[in-house]
C-alpha cells in the first residue's frame, strides 16, 4: 500500500477563526451535538427521523450558517437517513459547498485508500439501539433483530461516511450490540458484522472501546460502545495516534480519551438546588391544583460548582438574562404510591411487601455514591428510581441533569406516555415509536461524555491540521 498523502492545513486558518465541521446522523434531541459543541464543533446537517426529538434539537441551535438561521434551513436537516442516498446524498454535497464557513471539497486527486477526502471534520451517529438494548422493546416483545428495520442502519452510515469523506468518524451504541444474535436462536453475532463494515471503508483506520460514562465526569454508570475511524492522512500527521498499540482497544491507540474515574459529581450535589420543599405534603395530602403540578422558580441558589454550572445561560442569550427553571413537574402519585416511597425512604430502599409487584423493581437514588461509583443508567423509563429524599420520581429537569443538560436546554413534545405509543409493536410490522421527554433525554449519549470526547479528537485535528 503506498504511504497516505500528507493532510493539508487550512489556507487562511491564521487568518480566521477555524469551523470545526460535524455532521450528526440519527442525532435524537442533540446530547451527542451538544457536547461537541461546548467542545468548539458546529453542527452543519442533522438527521432525526422522530419529530419531537429533531424539534428539541433545533429549538436548542442558535446560529447561522451560509446566512440563514440553522434550525430554519431544511437543505440542513432531513428526517430519514434512508433519503441520504442517491440525489439526495449528491445534494447534501452541493448544500455543504455552499457554505462559507465550511467551503466543503472533496479532494478528487487523492485516491481514497491513502486517506484522500473532505475538509469535514467528523461525521457522527447512534443508529437506533432499542433493538440492541437489554430492555428491549419496552420488555414487550421478541422479534428476531434482523428483521427489525432500525439494526441495518449503520450500514447507511457507513455510506455517508463514504460519501463525505470526513477526516475522522464516531459511532456510539449500547453495551448490548456487543452480544446481540440476528436471530433468536441463531449463533451469529452481529457486532462483527457493523465493525467490518466500517473498516471496509477505504482509507480509515478503526478502533473501538466499550467505555463507562462514569469515567468521564458523568454521574451514571452508562456503558456505551464508542467505534472512531481517523483518516489516514490525519493519522500520518499527528504523534498522538498509535494503531500499532492494539487492533481494537481505541483508549491504548489514543483515538479515545483516556478514563478519569472519581470525577463524577455525588447526587446531592447535582440535584440538590431543585429540591422544593413544599412537594412532600403536597403529595402526602394528595392537595393537587388543576393543572401541572410543578415548581416553576428555582427553590434555591445554586450549591455546588456543578449546578452554578449547568445553571449558566450559554452564549447566544441576551447578557443579563438569567435561565428560567422549566420541565421541573412532578407526577401526581396516588396516596398509595407515595407511602410506598416514603417507606423506601425511611428503610434506605427497601420495598414493603405489601408494595412490592412484578412489574419491576424500583431503585432509591442515593445521595452520595458509594465506593463503586453511579451504577445507575437513565433509562427512558422515570419510573425506575426514586428521588433521594422526596417520595417521588425524578422531574425531566433532573432526568436531564442526569445526562448533563444545562437548565436552558428545552425538550418539546410530550412529557412521558406509554403502551404502543412508546414500544410500538414489531410483531405487528409497527415501528413507529412516540419519544416524550424522558425517553429523548434516555436515550441520549451524555453530553459530559461526548464533550470529552469531542475535546480529545479536537485536539488531533489541531495537530494534524497544524493548529495545535
Amino acid at each position: 500500500m503506498p504511504p497516505a498523502q500528507a493532510i493539508q492545513p487550512d489556507s487562511d486558518h491564521s487568518e480566521r477563526a477555524r469551523t470545526y465541521s460535524m455532521v450528526d446522523l440519527f442525532a435524537g434531541c442533540g446530547g451527542l451535538s451538544l457536547g461537541f459543541e461546548n467542545a468548539g464543533f458546529t453542527s452543519v446537517f442533522v438527521n432525526e427521523l422522530n419529530e419531537d426529538a429533531i424539534r428539541t434539537y433545533l429549538k436548542n441551535r442558535h446560529y447561522s450558517l451560509g446566512g440563514l438561521d440553522f434550525a430554519d434551513n431544511p437543505d440542513l436537516h432531513c428526517n430519514d437517513a434512508q433519503e441520504l442516498q442517491g440525489k439526495r446524498l449528491d445534494q447534501l454535497r452541493a448544500d455543504l459547498a455552499t457554505l462559507p464557513e465550511l467551503q466543503f471539497e472533496i479532494d478528487r486527486t487523492a485516491s481514497p485508500r491513502t486517506g484522500g477526502g473532505s475538509n469535514l471534520d467528523i461525521v457522527t451517529g447512534g443508529p437506533p439501539c432499542q433493538g440492541f438494548s437489554g430492555i428491549g422493546h419496552r420488555r414487550s416483545y421478541s422479534v428476531d433483530k434482523k428483521n427489525l428495520p432500525s439494526n441495518h442502519l449503520y450500514g447507511r452510515m457507513a455510506e455517508i461516511i463514504r460519501a463525505l469523506r470526513p477526516r475522522t468518524f464516531l459511532f456510539e451504541n449500547v453495551r448490548g450490540l456487543l452480544n446481540s444474535r440476528w436471530e433468536r436462536d441463531g449463533s451469529d453475532f452481529i457486532w462483527p458484522d457493523v465493525l467490518a463494515e466500517f473498516r471496509r471503508i477505504d482509507g480509515y483506520e478503526v478502533r473501538w472501546k466499550l467505555v463507562h460514562a462514569r469515567d468521564y465526569g458523568v454521574p451514571q454508570n452508562r456503558p456505551r460502545v464508542l467505534m472512531v475511524g481517523v483518516r489516514k492522512d490525519v493519522l500520518t500527521a499527528t504523534k498522538r495516534l498509535n494503531p500499532a498499540a492494539h487492533p481494537e482497544d481505541a483508549v491504548l491507540c489514543g483515538f479515545l480519551p483516556a478514563p478519569t474515574p472519581n470525577e463524577y459529581p455525588h447526587l446531592e450535589e447535582l440535584l440538590s438546588d431543585l429540591v422544593d420543599p413544599a412537594i412532600p405534603e403536597i403529595l402526602r395530602a394528595q392537595s393537587f391544583q388543576s393543572g401541572p403540578f410543578e415548581t416553576t422558580r428555582y427553590p434555591r441558589a445554586p450549591q455546588t460548582a456543578i449546578q452554578k454550572h449547568l445553571r449558566t445561560p450559554p452564549r447566544h442569550w441576551p447578557e443579563g438574562k438569567r435561565v428560567p427553571l422549566t420541565d421541573h413537574e412532578y407526577s401526581k402519585h396516588k396516596a398509595n404510591i407515595v407511602e410506598k416511597f416514603d417507606a423506601m425512604l425511611a428503610s434506605g430502599g427497601e420495598i414493603p411487601e405489601e408494595h412490592q409487584t412484578r412489574k419491576f423493581s424500583q431503585r432509591l437514588l442515593r445521595r452520595q455514591w458509594g465506593n463503586q461509583g453511579p451504577t445507575i443508567t437513565a433509562t427512558t423509563l422515570p419510573d425506575d428510581y426514586v428521588h433521594y429524599c422526596q417520595p417521588r420520581i425524578l422531574t425531566v429537569r433532573e432526568w436531564a441533569r442526569l445526562q448533563l443538560f444545562p437548565d436552558w436546554y428545552q425538550f418539546v413534545g410530550k412529557r412521558t406516555t406509554g403502551g404502543l405509543r412508546r414500544a410500538g409493536n414489531p410483531q405487528e410490522g409497527l415501528f413507529d415509536r412516540e419519544a416524550p421527554k424522558y425517553t429523548q433525554i434516555g436515550n441520549a449519549v451524555p453530553v459530559g461524555l461526548a464533550e470529552r470526547v469531542a475535546r480529545h479528537l479536537r485536539g488531533i485535528l489541531d495537530e494534524a491540521l497544524g493548529a495545535g
